[in-house]
């Protein structure tokens, strides 16, 4: 049996694995997720991280880090600390180890970009002001019930002690690395997804169908996914 430490993005919670959970026991794996302190502006990466080692302090070696989003940025510093059996980075926001190269800007139309529809605070933490712009965003492949229940539970973040120093890690931890995009990400886009997967962890990207939250639109195929890895067999460190 696998144990599956599921990170969770901006703005969002522990509460957003929830479809996934079951599907995965079915499966005969165990899951564990926890909420970051995405609310403190003072927070950092590692902070992020040391909440995650603590939630998976009793697991045993076979635990594989999956990271959504931005929750991408903490697994390889918990991977940095203890022995995992894998990472996998799913609809990423995936670190520059050292020097690694910035990307070409991805270009968007102004009416392409979800963030625009962002409430930005006097304290540096952002919103997001309806449903309707969250599910365009983040739940764009999903029933409006699953956008109005992801959307009452969503969390302002504030990122301004994320981004406040270069990323901790010089390169990548010496484990296996599968990295995860979705054929229609709004947040993530393809090509970009494309791009830092190969440069930043040395792989190419598997494929899913639809939007950035594959764990509300498609739980049973993406533990099917998670599964069929975790039996084939990682592939060797990146």
């Amino acid at each position: 049996m696998t144990t599956f430490a599921l990170v969770h993005g901006a703005w969002h919670g522990a509460w957003c694995w929830d479809p996934l959970r079951p599907e995965l026991g079915r499966l005969g794996h165990d899951s564990v997720a926890m909420d970051l302190p995405v609310e403190d502006g003072t927070a950092t990466f590692r902070t992020y991280a040391e909440v995650v080692s603590g939630a998976v302090d009793r697991a045993e070696d076979d635990l594989v880090l999956v990271g959504h989003s931005l929750g991408a940025m903490t697994i390889p510093l918990v991977a940095a600390e203890r022995p995992v059996r894998a990472l996998v980075f799913l609809c990423g926001v995936l670190p520059a180890f050292g020097d690694d190269p910035e990307p070409e800007p991805v270009s968007l139309e102004p009416d392409d970009d979800p963030y625009r529809h962002l409430h930005r605070h006097t304290d540096g933490s952002t919103s997001w002001p309806d449903a309707g712009v969250v599910g365009d965003a983040f739940y764009s492949d999903c029933p409006r019930t699953v956008v109005d229940w992801a959307f009452a539970r969503m969390r302002p973040q504030n990122s301004t002690g994320l981004w406040s120093a270069p990323y901790p890690l010089r390169g990548r931890p010496a484990c296996p690395i599968v990295s995860i995009a979705c054929e229609e990400d709004r947040c993530i886009r393809p090509a970009w997804s494309t791009w830092a997967s190969r440069v930043r962890l040395g792989v190419e990207p598997r494929w899913l169908a639809g939007g950035h939250s594959p764990f509300a639109s498609r739980p049973r195929e993406l533990a099917s996914f998670l599964d069929a890895l975790d039996s084939e067999g990682y592939p060797a460190e990146a």
